[in-house]
């Protein structure tokens, strides 16, 4: 009826479950196998897992990366072209790393399968071209990441959390990539894959005498080996929480991570109490931190908190990526929430629901094949007893308010934490200072350094109008900018997952007309347009039109050089001096816009916009470099758009007045 309030259903009844067991049996060089029975569709996958010690690289760190990369390259029977056309011809998929492989087909395929995989496992051809084009890849893809906020903030947290000489602590580098070479990559691949820590899981329509045939025929020649044991001291708390900053100029929001470290086992008996805490802290949607940064303050996307079960050393951490203006109020809110926990027993309806959540989960999970594969390798691996999932429901469903904030008060350390921010130090920092925590300064790669300079004054005589001029004058002249009409820019770009680069085309039209498209062959990803009537985003055959001031803002900006007109505005505010990707420039704001001129060359070499979507804020970015000239007037060839992740666009041809028509702007 209308006006009456429908009460939420109470969650039901736990249900009973059934997991299906594995048959175990070991071969003679130590490779342990499981089997799991399941006929309900004709399907069958194979896990193999090596649960080897974790071990550090040195000045080689990378060599694992490498032989992750290269395995799956043919084998010494049957060569990369003819291994990969016979695994797409059974519609199967096959996959290798340093630690294992996997594989999946339909039943009837699975002998064939299952010797494909043991033959790249068991007899990968290593070879010095692939070896050169695997490492050429890695380093490029190091180097693309160097400007990459939160690929910094992850290599950062584990440095400062783990130790650089810790496993966990330790990152490739180009330097030590470059130091690995082939006889490194076998080398590693005949110490460490090795059966004496293998575990082989089969689940699927397979009958166990007959798998048992099969595995024996495939891997009873693997040679009987054992990996080093090797064992490294635990890295300890901080004696008093503290932040850990690192200075990234080209941030437009910061990376916030809270890290003390758990040696949280999954067969501790605070093991669920403490599953169903970090989901009420930061775990689920519903949780005390997401709905308080995310529904309450709209200044992310998401933030969450992680803690596992693990054999060894492990974190609690609590992270989200917010604007900059707000870094140091959302360091405050996490540890309101961190204090809620840990002082306020959690109201019935949410512990109710956050269980009943967790165990609908749990039982969607579990009819998986790949999920009673897990089960079965961490019953073996972190020797859980052998009912442990059939009592995960009630064991879920017996933790109590009580338990909730006493195992936050042991394992969420709201005195003992890193704050570990990756964010622009111009921008925060002061706001951070007034907290009154500790702050310690770190590079790009954990090492401690000096605090950061900060903006700096403004020469007297110079404004945003003298800056603008110059910019002008620097890109060839007031005469010679003038003179461009049109703006055809073709180049191309990547975007991550994706299988060929993208190709990039930018018309603009000094009629305040523009269109940007991001391509993939002949089918558009992104194209977006403004003309005389309007404009629109045209993205997966999707349409949305562009209107009011959001329409407004990119009007102002929709021709070849907007600079012109600006320079003519008198509401323009040149704020400071920053440094903008390792150079000083002159932060001149216009509105929600913020341009950067090099105070050296006076030219553009950066903008960032504050946009609204979908109710939230957020920051856009545009990097510009490598000006050439076109016809007497100086245009970037280089454009790095931040987008969540970094659009590097680089031009191949860039026209001035051709190749511009009306009919491109429909």
């Amino acid at each position: 009826m209308q006006g009456q309030i429908i009460p939420q259903p109470k969650p039901g009844a736990a249900p009973t479950i059934k997991i299906g067991k594995p048959v175990t049996f070991e071969l003679k060089n130590g490779l342990k196998v499981l089997v799991v029975e399941n006929h309900k569709l004709p399907r069958v996958s194979f896990s193999l897992t090596l649960d080897n010690d974790p071990y550090t690289e040195g000045d080689k760190k990378g060599v694992s990366d490498m032989t992750s990369s290269l395995m799956g390259s043919g084998t010494t029977k049957i060569s990369k072209t003819a291994f990969n056309e016979e695994v797409d011809f059974l519609g199967a998929n096959i996959n290798f790393s340093s630690n294992g492989a996997s594989a999946s087909s339909l039943s009837k395929y699975a002998g064939r399968v299952l010797e494909l995989m043991a033959d790249g496992a068991l007899n990968p051809k290593f070879t010095q071209e692939e070896f050169d084009k695997e490492k050429a890849k890695l380093i490029e893809g190091l180097k693309s990441n160097e400007k990459s906020v939160s690929a910094v903030s992850a290599r950062v947290v584990d440095v400062l959390t783990y130790g650089k000489n810790h496993p966990a602590g330790e990152y490739v580098s180009e330097a030590t990539l470059k130091n690995v070479t082939l006889a490194d990559v076998q080398a590693n691949y005949s110490t460490y894959f090795v059966p004496s820590n293998a575990y082989l899981i089969i689940v699927g329509d397979v009958k166990v005498t007959e798998t048992k045939k099969m595995v024996e025929k495939f891997f009873g020649s693997w040679k009987k080996a054992a990996a080093p044991s090797l064992a490294f001291a635990d890295p300890k708390d901080v004696t008093k929480t503290q932040i850990n900053f690192v200075d990234m100029p080209n941030a437009v929001q910061s990376e916030v991570n809270v890290v003390n470290m758990s040696n949280l086992k999954m067969t501790d008996p605070d093991y669920f109490a403490v599953l169903i805490a970090n989901q009420i802290l930061g775990g689920d949607f519903n949780s005390y931190i997401n709905m308080n940064l995310r529904e309450a303050h709209g200044w992310t996307y998401g933030a969450r908190t992680g803690i596992y079960g693990d054999k060894r050393i492990s974190t609690f951490s609590a992270s989200t990526q917010v604007r900059n203006a707000v870094t140091d109020s959302t360091v405050v809110e996490i540890f309101k929430e961190y204090k809620k926990i840990r002082t306020e027993k959690v109201t019935d309806e949410m512990l109710a629901n956050v269980k009943a959540g967790y165990i609908g989960r749990f039982v969607m999970q579990i009819e998986k094949p790949q999920t009673v594969a897990g089960y079965a390798l961490r019953t073996k691996t972190q020797g859980l007893p052998a009912d442990f999932y059939e009592n995960y429901i009630k064991n879920i469903s017996a933790v109590t308010a009580d338990d909730v904030m006493r195992v936050a008060n042991k394992y969420f350390l709201a005195d003992n934490s890193r704050i570990i921010i990756v964010g622009k130090a111009a921008d925060v920092v002061s706001g951070l200072e007034k907290l009154k925590y500790p702050i310690y300064y770190f590079d790009k790669y954990g090492n401690p350094t000096s605090k950061p300079e900060m903006k700096k004054a403004v020469p007297a005589g110079v404004t945003a109008k003298t800056v603008l001029d110059n910019y002008i004058k620097a890109i060839g002249g007031e005469k010679a900018a003038t003179a461009v009409k049109t703006v055809t820019m073709i180049g191309s770009t990547t975007i991550p997952q994706a299988p060929s680069p993208l190709s990039f085309t930018s018309k603009s039209d000094v009629k305040g007309k523009i269109m940007v498209e991001l391509a993939m062959g002949t089918m558009s990803l992104m194209k977006q347009v403004v003309n005389e009537k309007g404009g629109y985003v045209m993205q997966q055959g999707q349409r949305q039109n562009i209107e009011g001031a959001a329409l407004a803002e990119m009007r102002a900006v929709a021709m070849p050089i907007p600079e012109l007109s600006l320079a003519k505005q008198q509401d323009l505010k040149l704020e400071s001096i920053e440094i903008i990707n390792g150079k000083e420039a002159y932060a001149v704001k216009n509105g929600k816009t913020t341009l950067y001129f090099d105070v050296s060359s006076g030219l553009k070499i950066a903008e960032s916009i504050l946009m609204e979507q979908g109710g939230k804020s957020m920051t856009k970015t545009t990097n510009y470099s490598d000006y050439r000239d076109v016809k007497g007037v100086k245009l970037p060839f280089n454009i790095i758009q931040n987008v969540g992740f970094d659009l590097d666009i680089k031009l191949s041809e860039v026209k001035v007045n051709e190749g511009v028509t009306d009919a491109d702007f429909q």
